[in-house]
This record gives structure tokens, sequence and C-alpha cells, in this order.
């Protein structure tokens, strides 16, 4: 019944290579941005199918400069667009490794649940004769149920 999802081990000189690494990516990017919830609420978005319009607006007005005034900031638009297009390809790498990260740790919390539950269930059968059914119901004090709303708590005598 043992699971096994991931063997991973870290040495001390791969996580303070992963430490610089991290360091390094926030020195690189220190001028990303962050928004509270409120702020990306109210922002207009340019999702997939907006993008090509996007893109095609900003290039019609580029080869039509008469008909745009300085007010419009066409050129702080074409930068973000540069930047968009240079910060996607990292962004899109970080996200895959954000995800193998999340998911690496939940087999490696997985791993570590299945085997406490497997040694809770030797302990309550082979715990009782060495003398560890004490340590038993501490351990158990995880799977006691709360009281429901209106109910109360029972007594111990």
């Amino acid at each position: 019944m043992s699971q096994n999802m991931i063997n991973l081990t870290l040495t001390d000189a791969q996580l303070e290579a992963v430490d610089q690494a991290l360091t390094d990516l926030e020195a690189q990017l220190v001028d990303l941005v962050a928004m509270t919830a409120e702020q990306r609420r109210k922002l207009a978005r340019m999702g997939d199918k907006s993008e090509a319009f996007c893109r095609q607006t900003l290039s019609v007005l580029s080869q039509n400069p008469q008909v745009v005034p300085p007010s419009l900031k066409l050129a702080e638009a074409q930068a973000d667009l540069v930047a968009l297009d240079k910060l996607r390809p990292r962004l899109q790498r970080l996200q895959r490794l954000a995800e193998r990260g999340a998911d690496s740790e939940t087999a490696l919390g997985s791993d570590v649940m299945r085997c406490a539950l497997d040694g809770y269930a030797l302990l309550k059968v082979a715990g009782r004769n060495q003398g560890l059914e004490g340590l038993r119901k501490e351990l158990g004090t995880r799977f006691a149920k709360a009281p429901r709303a209106g109910e109360e708590a029972p007594v111990a005598a």
C-alpha cells in the first residue's frame, strides 16, 4: 500500500543556487508591477481575440502618424507591446516551473500523508500490544469530529 510518487533530494548547494537564481530574477525583473484585486478588476484586458486587433491598430496608427495626436502615446504602447513579446516566453517558462513545483509539493505531501495514514492504521492494530495505545489515541485527535453548529461538545468523563 506504500506510495512514492516522487523522490526529491535537494542538496544545500542546489538550494543555494536556486535561492541565488531567484534573487537574480527578482533583481532583473524589479520593474514588474503588483496590483490589487480591485486594480486588476478595473483594467481593460487584451485577451487572445483582442490581441490581433491591438497589433493591427498600432500598426495602422504608426503608418499614419498624421492622425495620431501626441496625447495617444503611441510610442509607449508600441514599447509596451515589444516588452510584452519579450516577457511572455519567460513567464511561460516560469509558469511551467511553478506548476511543476506545485505538483511536486502536492506529491511530496501526499507521500507523507499516505505513509502517516498507513502507519496510523498499523498503530491501531499492532500498537495495542506494544504499549502504544496512548500515543495512538493522541494521534487520533486529528480525526476527531468537531460538533455541528448548535450542538454541544460531549463532556469527557
